[in-house]
């Protein structure tokens, strides 16, 4: 009989090697496959037709009623090109090109957008329609201060029809919201989303800020800006301003300008009117009392209301008044008197609290201001 066990080198038994067994009958088992995958029969061909559609039904409600807004008003949005020369006589000249997104204000061939869609501009704008049409626009007037410009159509195509206005102060967070523009060049583009706040605070093109800004979910991208923003009745509530985004696309947060501050502005542009703000007259300066926030008096306007109030300031009396509320309103800083004052006109009479040093220390005040005019660049 065989020994199953070759010696090892210190004379005990091993078991012998299946090394050698295991290899060939894998080889064995992979040349049979291969025979049998090279011989085997095809599949027969069979007939076959495309699959039965199933009908839809109606679309449910919430859809018609986005499809609603989207057609009556996509008719109304514009893509707006502006094209700008660069370059000097001695390196040459090309042309650099930006795009946006305007909307019709009126019949009469007004379209509305951001400052900063057009601020750069040297030479054409070109506005198209979703039929195609494009025709030159001139820049009529802008605000940098609100992000608001106005161009003129060189031919108003017949038929224009404005957007329906609204009003962004019974917003309520949480209503569903409709934005269309252009985004990335992408014409008439819809997205949908919710009022995700209100009363943000943004910093326009001129570095001013802008007060009661709408923050919503809807995507806004590159190309969006000067478009509308629509409640879902159709209606003008804000134009799409800005984003807060790491990488410069929809990161879910966009800001848009309330329409009742483009119902202010806009038609003061159209006119050529100067445009102005209502002002205190005063320049103001943050500081501290006490450890608390305040603001300061730092100078007061020759002629304006605050003079003729008897506001004082640091540069004429060593201690400038504190402005503790505005119409009841406190603040703590200049960007809660420019909210209070946003909505005011040229006119109207504010209520001051104030802090004043006297030789008995700091005293509170009560004081009445007229606004008066503050000229802004157009």
């Amino acid at each position: 009989m065989s020994n199953p066990y070759a010696p090892l080198t210190d004379g005990r038994p091993r078991p012998a090697s299946a090394l050698p067994l295991f290899v060939a009958g894998a080889a064995l088992v992979l040349t049979a496959w291969l025979a049998f995958d090279r011989f085997r029969a095809s599949p027969a061909h069979v007939d076959a037709n495309p699959r039965v559609i199933e009908p839809r039904g109606e679309l449910a409600d919430f859809e018609k009623a986005t499809i609603a807004i989207f057609e009556a008003n996509k008719p109304s949005v514009v893509h707006i090109r502006s094209r700008t020369l660069v370059g000097n006589e001695w390196d040459g000249v090309s042309m650099s090109e930006g795009t946006g997104t305007g909307f019709v204000w009126d019949e009469r061939g007004y379209i509305v957008t951001n400052w900063h869609v057009v601020q750069n501009a040297r030479s054409d704008l070109l506005v198209r329609f979703p039929d195609s049409a494009e025709g030159p626009a001139a820049l009529v007037g802008g605000l940098a201060e609100y992000d608001i410009a106005v161009l003129k159509l060189a031919t108003p195509p017949s038929a224009l029809r404005p957007i329906p206005l609204g009003s962004a102060k019974d917003l309520r967070v949480g209503q569903s919201v409709f934005a269309i523009g252009n985004p990335f060049g992408l014409d008439h583009s819809l997205t949908a989303g919710v009022v995700s706040a209100l009363d943000r605070v943004i910093r326009s093109p001129s570095g001013t800020l802008i007060q009661g800004a709408i923050q919503v979910d809807a995507a806004i991208n590159p190309g969006n800006s000067g478009g509308p923003l629509l409640d879902s009745a159709g209606r003008l509530i804000g134009m799409n301003t800005a984003i807060v985004s790491p990488s410069g696309a929809n990161a879910g947060i966009g800001f848009s300008i309330p329409v009742d501050t483009l119902n202010r502005v806009v038609p003061r542009l159209i006119s050529g009117d100067q445009v102005t703000t209502p002002a205190l007259g005063v320049e103001l300066k943050d500081g501290k009392l006490d450890g608390d926030p305040r603001v300061y008096v730092s100078r007061v306007v020759a002629g304006s209301g605050a003079a003729e109030a008897g506001l004082r300031s640091v540069t004429d009396h060593g201690y400038g008044d504190v402005i503790l509320a505005v119409n009841g309103s406190d603040v703590h800083s200049r960007e809660d008197i420019l909210a209070v004052l946003d909505d005011k006109r040229i006119g109207d009479t504010v209520e001051l609290r104030i802090l004043r040093r006297e030789a008995r220390g700091w005293v509170e005040h009560a004081v009445s201001v007229q606004l008066k005019t503050l000229v802004q660049r157009r």
